[in-house]
């Protein structure tokens, strides 16, 4: 959707005040820990863009609250792994030589949406140190929720910004978007038995004792493709029901139940 059209579709343009008014409505509340995932352009047109988004965020959670987001690098893998889209085969040797090493001060996001990608850079946010699955946090737990992400291997496992948050027990919000896209379905992966559960080569570009070098691991093989219904499933069981912020469907979840019920949704749904 363009520009233009998210402004035809508009009645008129989001500001702080009333995006803010909107997610207090929809339960979200000051000194609350929380995890967001969005899409600016569906929630209509917005003065200010992200910033303003996440002004009114800020705004509703207050200087006790801590808001996190996914600054997630997937273009720092393994070119043999890319598929959206696929590169020939003989770059692969020139893109592993050649990527920059991850940077968590410099390093963009990508596919994360124009709302994280404003938060990575806020004044006073704290970024992890995974090189393709770090987070962004700001707020009294930004500190707890992004330390010692350093484990290769445990980019969503019990190592992560999304376990500490479970720890927390914190929330998400979906704005805009939906359960594929909710990260702390990764965590019940790495916990959840299933008999095709498997692990994948991968690789990144990492700074090792300020010399950038490519690094080879493995790590459990991510599967997205039945997140869509195991929300689904989720919200039937427990009734929820999305609501609106603009023109944005959102759901504000408790993490840790969504994620207790998907690692028994993965054992029994999952072959």
């Amino acid at each position: 959707m363009s520009e233009a059209d998210v402004v035809l579709s508009s009645a008129a343009p989001l500001t702080r005040p009333t995006l803010a008014a909107q997610l207090r409505d929809c339960g979200l509340q000051q000194g609350q820990c929380i995890l967001v995932h969005s899409s600016l352009r569906r929630l209509g047109w917005v003065a200010g863009g992200p910033v303003t988004v996440i002004e009114a965020l800020l705004d509703v959670l207050g200087a006790t609250g801590t808001l996190m987001m996914p600054t997630h690098t997937a273009d720092n893998t393994d070119p043999a792994n890319w598929c959206a889209p696929p590169v020939p085969p003989a770059w692969w040797p020139i893109l592993r030589e050649h990527l920059p090493a991850y940077d968590p001060a410099r390093t963009p996001t990508r596919g994360m949406g124009c709302i994280a990608e404003a938060f990575r850079c806020w004044p006073g946010a704290v970024r992890s140190h995974h090189p393709i699955g770090s987070f962004a946090a700001l707020g009294p737990h930004a500190q707890r929720l992004t330390a010692d992400h350093d484990s290769l291997a445990a980019m969503f496992g019990e190592e992560s910004p999304i376990a500490r948050l479970y720890e927390l027990d914190g929330l998400v919000l979906l704005l805009g978007v939906g359960h594929d896209c909710n990260t702390s379905l990764h965590l019940a992966e790495h916990r959840a038995s299933w008999p095709s559960k498997c692990t994948l080569r991968e690789g990144t570009a990492v700074q090792v004792h300020g010399i950038r070098q490519w690094v080879s691991f493995e790590m459990l093989k991510l599967e997205t493709d039945d997140f869509i219904d195991l929300g689904s499933a989720y919200e039937a069981k427990h009734g929820i029901q999305p609501f609106l912020v603009g023109q944005a469907e959102a759901r504000l979840l408790k993490q840790r139940p969504m994620v207790e019920f998907a690692v028994q949704w993965m054992n029994q749904n999952r072959h």
